[in-house]
């Protein structure tokens, strides 16, 4: 029961901090699955599973607080599902954890970006740079490193798109909706692909996760812009560097 209690209360705030920055639930729970033992195909198929409750919930506050960019969210929804069952299909067959310095790598850029943009962006040079964005592409090896590394969508999606202009609090939620069906593409790939799940981690992570959903959807509306993107900044830099050097 203590076991189930203390995953409970990572499934919470790591759903706040997710919900609320458009990342991190995936990161944190996979990271803690990882140091107590968990295969990582198992660790990640087991944190997804969790996440179809949490993002369900998450992705429908966004929706009815108005956090969704419904084109932004069209645009990623497709190839995310590809690049989530293609992730998931080569974590079955290889190790996941020597892709994950190079993703690491990737973010801490994205995080630095992000906070030279906080002082130095011009509103017409982001309307430029944001046009050029691939946002297939985008979507692809978004879903493809959240199933390899048992989270990455929002890390590797979110900051992207906010680093190059895009509205914080629209991005995140967008973002958040579209993770609802990339996560179920990636949980039927691991069912159809692996036959063990850690069901007592599972319910803790939902437990947690499903109560923090709509909290976080509401720190989304309030925050000032800026400030999401200084928290946005931070964490994926923090998380890049501890994936790169662990």
């Amino acid at each position: 029961m203590e076991t189930l209690w203390f995953f409970i209360i990572v499934g919470f705030l790591a759903q706040v901090l997710d919900g609320a920055l458009g990342m991190a639930y995936g990161t944190i729970s996979n990271a803690l699955l990882l140091s107590v033992g968990v295969p990582p195909a198992i660790s990640s198929a087991s944190v997804h599973f969790a996440e179809i409750f949490t993002t369900f919930l998450s992705g429908f506050s966004h929706l009815k607080l108005g956090n969704v960019d419904k084109n932004l969210f069209k645009k990623l929804l497709i190839p995310g599902v590809i690049g989530g069952v293609l992730g998931a299909y080569i974590l079955t067959n290889i190790d996941g954890n020597k892709i994950k310095p190079f993703i690491g790598i990737y973010l801490l850029i994205m995080g630095i970006r992000i906070l030279y943009k906080v002082t130095s962006m011009h509103k017409h040079s982001e309307e430029k740079i944001t046009r050029r964005r691939h946002y297939s592409v985008l979507g692809l090896l978004g879903g493809f490193f959240d199933a390899i590394g048992g989270g990455g969508w929002g890390p590797i999606v979110t900051t992207t798109l906010v680093s190059d202009g895009k509205n914080p609090r629209k991005t995140i939620g967008s973002v958040n909706a579209a993770e609802f069906f990339v996560t179920i593409s990636e949980v039927m790939a691991f069912i159809a692909l692996l036959s063990q799940f850690n069901w007592s981690v599972i319910i803790g992570l939902i437990i947690g996760g499903s109560l923090a959903a709509p909290i976080a959807a509401l720190i989304t509306k309030k925050i000032p812009a800026k400030v999401l993107m200084i928290s946005l900044g931070c964490i994926i830099t923090f998380l890049s560097i501890r994936m790169i050097v662990f």
